[in-house]
């Protein structure tokens, strides 16, 4: 990235510290207008909504961390899996990505910081919202039971990240004192995962079914059960995983009970002028209109992966540049190769380079393609603040193909392969015009690298599943090590913390 920016400490302990900054309430463009004390803020509704905006926030901040740097999820879970490679300027350029690319992650150096610093500031967040809603004057009992679900939504989303992150982790449901924080033990992680599924089973009634375009971006009661049936994936609940998705996704192909239906333009999906489209189930939400710059640090609303992933020194019609991170692996590419979404997924930037006589300069790691569903296209270009840092494309986290792909894989593991697993599987091959194929778990696998590429997914499907091993093996991924992240080193000083096996 060639710049370089002050870090301070954020603890686990220093999260549970009482005071933020409260925001307007608008949904999504939130401006800090002032420090209030967390123990007399909430004495209005406006106060409570702006609580729980402040508990969303850490979804969609993409700078933060313990040490405030530069944190989207996707690069450094890209760089890990074997759809992309790190990349940029060098191999020490994002370090946290570029440890995890080739597995030489320590407790002092890897993405551990900012997935752990910004997962656990959203629990912190989420528990203080909770803590304080029956006591708000003049907010209604409805609005209220909304809140208290969306709370809960949120708790169990960061702590689904922890979990399947780092598996040993505090937890933590109400405010604590900081002098407590450092005695916080790690749980059993089966009683995270069954807290997990407590705050959203709690949470489905009393969300929303659907919510006006004004509050895109919102839990609903689709997204919670699609959450929960995730969850019960990773546990290899498999029955009650089916139960949560059916719901869901509703019949092969058709519209749901909630709205939700394939997007007949696979492309479509990842454009802006499509945000919160029929496929849509969880988005989070970007905007290109605050005209950010770099004096905005840590407030950033935008998409700052897309400038990362462009082609460095890029000059052309079709794209506006950037920093040359995430190549794809030619192994990605060749399993795309043939598939209708290869070019909504990849492009070919020295193929255009021939053809278009564009230039760029080759990143570390280069390859030649880039990721086509985030890139820095020329159309999307904010016209005011600095280009790099207004980018608007939404990250959609979860999208109906993957729930449809995961309904498919838990009726596989039932026994029950034919009919819906394979209608459901079809489904998605059929979109994009590819003939059907039985539904077995390797079939259904590899649709999902081929539907869901570059989208975050990889890594966590082949740890889950046990194929990281053989598939990340020649990058340096050793089993029973590689399939957490380190308990961050500054995590461990003073605190009752252990840190993960093989680190």
């Amino acid at each position: 990235m060639n710049r370089k920016y002050i870090t301070y400490g954020a603890s686990f302990a220093l999260l549970s510290l009482g005071f933020f900054a409260s925001c307007k309430k608008s949904w999504l463009e939130t401006t800090p207008a002032g420090l209030y004390l967390e123990t007399t803020y909430y004495s209005s509704p406006d106060q409570a909504f702006a609580g729980l905006v402040a508990a969303y926030d850490p979804l969609s901040t993409e700078t933060g961390g313990m040490d405030n740097t530069y944190s989207s999820p996707l690069g450094p879970l890209n760089a890990a899996s074997d759809d992309c490679v790190a990349g940029g300027g060098g191999p020490t350029d994002m370090t946290t990505w570029q440890v995890w690319n080739n597995y030489t992650l320590t407790p002092a150096q890897g993405p551990q910081g900012e997935f752990w610093g910004i997962n656990f500031k959203g629990v912190t967040r989420a528990n203080i919202i909770l803590s304080k809603l029956d006591g708000v004057p003049g907010l209604d009992d409805a609005t209220r039971k909304r809140y208290v679900a969306e709370g809960k939504f949120l708790r169990a989303h960061y702590y689904f990240d922890l979990e399947r992150l780092f598996k040993n982790v505090p937890l933590v449901t109400s405010p604590i004192l900081l002098a407590d924080a450092y005695n916080q033990p790690q749980a059993d992680p089966a009683a995270v995962w069954a807290q997990i599924e407590k705050d959203l089973n709690e949470a489905i009634p009393n969300l929303p079914v659907t919510v006006p375009v004004a509050e895109n971006g919102r839990a609903t009661q689709g997204a919670a059960k699609a959450l929960l049936g995730k969850v019960y994936l990773y546990e290899k609940k498999w029955q009650d995983a089916v139960n949560q998705f059916k719901d869901v996704n509703g019949t092969a192909g058709g519209t749901s009970q909630y709205g939700y239906k394939l997007m007949a333009n696979f492309g479509q999906i990842f454009d802006p002028k499509y945000k919160f489209n029929s496929e849509s189930i969880f988005e989070i939400q970007k905007t290109g209109t605050q005209s950010f710059d770099w004096g905005g640090w840590n407030t950033f609303k935008s998409n700052v992966y897309v400038q990362m992933v462009g082609p460095r020194n890029y000059t052309g019609v079709i794209y506006w540049g950037g920093w040359g991170f995430n190549p794809a692996t030619m192994s990605l590419v060749n399993a795309l190769k043939g598939d209708p979404r290869y070019g909504y997924t990849v492009y070919n930037m020295d193929s255009l380079v021939a053809v278009n006589k564009t230039k760029y300069e080759a990143s570390y790691q280069n390859s030649g393609y880039f990721i086509q569903k985030y890139a820095p296209l020329l159309k999307n270009k904010a016209s005011t603040g600095t280009a790099e840092l207004n980018f608007p494309n939404d990250y959609i986290e979860i999208r109906l193909a993957d729930t449809y792909l995961m309904e498919a894989e838990a009726l596989v593991q039932l026994g029950q392969a034919a009919g819906r697993a394979a209608d459901l599987l079809n489904a998605v091959r059929a979109r994009v015009g590819l003939t059907a194929i039985p539904a077995t778990l390797d079939n259904i696998y590899n649709e999902r690298r081929l539907e869901l590429a570059t989208e975050g997914h990889r890594w966590f499907d082949l740890v889950r599943t046990g194929q990281a091993p053989t598939v990340l093996g020649p990058d340096g991924f050793k089993a029973g090590k590689h399939e957490l992240l380190p308990i961050p080193l500054n995590e461990l000083n003073n605190t009752k913390l252990v840190q993960n096996p093989g680190y």
